[in-house]
């Protein structure tokens, strides 16, 4: 998996499958611990973004062999995140890794894209109830965006169910303390470890 070796990597968890592994330990103990060691390489800058995207697409790919399995098995509960670029923004490429490192360890995604208005993220969380809304801005000028989504989910009342993990190249940790975000990330990778800590933690 790490290698991005689809076709080998199908091949093993069929093997594994058929050797009666359960689906749910070769998710957890293959699938999500190899996204884990892409994702602090990553951090560490011992592999770049060709290296996640084709680990990510190789998991998504025998994800499809594992599903039906992981039906017919007792599901855990996942971590939900909804995640999108913020109205008058229209950039995806670091809302996008983050989103794809999320889902390779385990994270539920829902990808509510970009130019986002603050009605938007909160009508969606309403709807999808999401554990942690994760905003990104590039622009300076849509960065103000982002308090008007945390000032919408507490005028709803929604702030102690939402954590809320805010990024990208203008944001940083004072900006993210100022709004009243629970977490920021400067990188997918970080990122990854900071939505951890936020569910994990108590609203």
């Amino acid at each position: 998996m790490i290698a991005g070796d689809g076709a080998a990597l199908d091949a093993r968890v069929r093997e594994l499958l058929g050797g009666k592994v359960s689906a749910r330990e070769i998710l957890d103990r293959g699938l999500i611990a190899g996204m884990e060691v892409i994702s602090d390489r990553f951090k560490t800058g011992e592999v770049f973004i060709p290296e996640v995207l084709l680990a990510a697409r190789a998991v998504n790919e025998v994800l499809e062999v594992l599903e039906p399995h992981l039906a017919g098995e007792k599901q855990q509960e996942t971590s939900r995140v909804l995640i999108g670029t913020v109205k008058g923004d229209l950039h995806d490429i670091g809302k996008n890794m983050v989103a794809t490192m999320l889902r390779g360890v385990g994270f539920e995604i829902r990808d509510a894209g970009i130019n986002v208005a603050s009605e938007e993220f909160v009508r969606q969380a309403e709807e999808y109830r999401p554990h942690i809304l994760a905003m990104s801005a590039l622009l300076t000028t849509t960065m103000p965006e982002m308090k008007k989504v945390v000032d919408l989910l507490a005028r709803k009342g929604m702030r102690r169910s939402v954590r809320v993990l805010v990024g990208g190249a203008p944001v940083n940790r004072k900006f993210a303390d100022d709004i009243g975000a629970d977490g920021y990330a400067p990188d997918a990778g970080e990122a990854v470890a900071v939505a951890r800590d936020l569910v994990a933690s108590p609203s």
